[in-house]
């Protein structure tokens, strides 16, 4: 059947509305960023804030109360082993103090002079038993007496000899007890004599000064701390670390040191994970749990004191060959999976993936993808399945 020039016109002006509405109803292809999976090294780590401090710390306190003389030196300076610290002028004690101390020494004294008189008769009872000994083995040889004499002979010689080691040991306890008790006079014979009688705190090991709270003379009680010793430039450092990441340090995982203020590259090493967490408030006021760990630090810059501030990144984990994707180009498609858009076609397709290991810029493909396959990058909720896009390639 013929149409007439009018009827065709329309028609086709029917078809043509028909067409544009459908080209303007259409959605406009998504303009998209793509990348490739690729092969190459990846590692995990686990960052946080540290404090230097020297490995070992002495801190040196007031052997007795008194009065501290004026301390000469300042952090940094270098001890030696045995050195004189400081002087302390011990207190002079009060009459009932005096009594108390010389009762003291003197029951000390008698305590000391009754364990030597023990141990002299334990010494006799000892050589009785031996020759009491001799003659009953001599008996038992020449069967006038029977093996069991024997036996009862031995037994009697070794707790004899067990006595006497004991009142050995009580002796030389009583003589410590009396060096205890003298140590007191120091504050009598200052009170008579009106002589000074120092007392001189020296350094247990070689080091240098690394705190001093206190230089000025000032009255002191027994055990204040007076300084703090320690080795400068052998350091570890503390970093407290959420529980939850603290689990996964193990000792012995590599850690880069940064955030310190140098250019020097430092390294540490994990050397333990304290097993005791503690409860520490966030500057946002939560209540987190955190736990110790303690890295040494390899061949520290000279520069690095002890209680400075780093970061400590922990290696979790490394691979030299791994094949990875951009962490922004998959997302959660359901409860456990994850999901990335490739481009097929000039549209979008949804395909599941399998994600191991990851950190804040790559994660770890564990299943292979075509070759050449274009992942789109940075997905929006725009994007659906099957959707056009067009690509614009990332290197």
């Amino acid at each position: 059947m013929r149409l007439s020039g009018g009827t065709a016109a329309i028609v086709l002006a029917a078809i043509g509305l028909i067409a544009g509405s459908a080209y303007l109803l259409t959605p406009a292809p998504l303009v998209v960023d793509t990348v490739q999976a690729v092969r190459g090294p990846l590692e995990v780590t686990t960052s946080e804030e540290g404090e230097t401090r020297s490995k070992e710390r002495f801190v040196v306190t007031a052997p007795v109360s008194g009065r501290l003389m004026r301390i000469g030196l300042r952090e940094g300076d270098l001890i030696e082993a045995g050195q004189v610290l400081a002087e302390l002028a011990p207190l002079p004690l009060s009459a009932r103090e005096q009594e108390e101390v010389r009762a003291r020494v003197a029951a000390a004294r008698a305590m000391h002079r009754e364990a030597l008189e023990r141990v002299r008769h334990a010494a006799e009872d000892y050589a009785q038993a031996q020759r009491e000994r001799q003659r009953i083995d001599r008996l038992v040889r020449e069967r006038f007496l029977s093996p069991q004499a024997g036996e009862q002979a031995a037994n009697l010689g070794i707790t004899a000899g067990n006595e006497l080691a004991a009142a050995q040991a009580r002796a030389s306890a009583a003589l410590e007890e009396v060096r205890v008790a003298e140590a007191g006079m120091l504050a009598l014979r200052e009170l008579k004599g009106g002589s000074s009688s120092m007392v001189a705190v020296t350094a247990p090991v070689a080091g240098a000064v690394l705190e001093l709270p206190e230089r000025s003379e000032r009255i002191v009680s027994a055990g204040t701390p007076l300084l703090t010793l320690g080795d400068p430039h052998d350091l570890e450092i503390v970093a407290e670390l959420l529980s939850t990441e603290a689990v996964k340090v193990q000792a012995g995982m590599p850690v880069h040191i940064d955030g310190w203020g140098g250019d020097a590259q430092v390294r540490g090493k994990v050397r333990r994970v304290e097993p005791h967490a503690f409860t520490k408030v966030s500057v946002l006021g939560i209540e987190e749990k955190r736990a110790n760990v303690i890295i040494d630090v390899i061949e520290p810059p000279a520069q690095l004191g002890d209680g400075f501030r780093v970061i400590a990144r922990i290696r979790l984990w490394r691979a030299e060959n791994a094949l990875k994707i951009p962490v922004s180009s998959i997302f959660r498609c359901e409860a456990a999976s994850w999901c990335v858009f490739s481009v097929v076609n000039g549209r979008a397709a949804r395909r599941e993936v399998r994600i191991g290991h990851r950190n804040a810029e790559e994660a770890e493909l564990l299943d292979p993808l075509p070759e050449g396959l274009q992942l789109i990058r940075y997905p929006s909720n725009k994007l659906a399945d099957g959707q056009r896009v067009i690509e614009r390639s990332i290197p």
